[in-house]
């Protein structure tokens, strides 16, 4: 009961072979889904570059100017 037999094992191999070779949709589907997924962690990685540079150049000095008037 706990042995694979060889329908088991032709079964398998063909679902094998349709989700990673023999040219067909759904690898060509999978490879698709990994190209979405690089390019949506690119344009992460573009959006906090804009928003560092954003944060830069909004960047206003609030050091307190020394009073040498009041220091006399």
């Amino acid at each position: 009961m706990g042995a694979i037999g060889p329908w088991q094992i032709v079964i398998i191999l063909l679902l094998a072979l349709l989700l990673f070779g023999g040219g067909g949709k759904i690898s060509s589907l999978m490879g698709d889904f990994a190209k979405g997924i690089k390019s949506f962690r690119k344009g992460l990685q573009e959006d906090d570059e804009k928003s560092i540079e954003k944060r830069s150049e909004d960047a206003v000095d609030v050091t307190p100017v020394k009073d040498e008037a009041k220091a006399d």
